[in-house]
Formats: structure tokens, C-alpha cells, sequence
């Protein structure tokens, strides 16, 4: 599901997009699923879209 956000976003210039995906999990996503991305991110997981990945930091 974040990988589909992080292509409604990827239009926009990188920054705005990071700053808008991070702003839509921390709005609408339960602690346990941005807890979650957290960990895959961590374990380098490479199905996380890299704007995704960007994002996360921001969480």
C-alpha cells in the first residue's frame, strides 16, 4: 500500500513528494503500520519504493 501512495506523489518535485507521503502516513495510517514500514525500511528491504524509503525518515 505505500508504494501505491508513493506513486500518487511521484509526480511532484522529490521533496514535496517525501514531505506529502509523510504527511499522509502520519494522517491516516495506524502506529503499527508506520512501525512496520520503519522495520522494512531498517532491514533493507528492497520492494520499498525509494520515495517511500525517503519518507519513512521523516516519520
Amino acid at each position: 500500500m505505500g508504494n501505491d501512495i508513493a506513486r500518487q506523489f511521484a509526480h511532484l518535485p522529490y521533496d514535496q513528494a517525501t514531505a506529502a507521503i509523510a504527511r499522509h502516513l502520519r494522517m491516516f495510517w495506524d502506529p503499527r503500520m508506520r512501525e512496520a514500514l520503519r522495520g522494512a525500511v531498517a532491514a533493507g528491504d528492497d520492494d520499498v519504493d525509494p520515495l517511500l524509503r525517503a519518507a519513512a525518515a521523516n516519520l
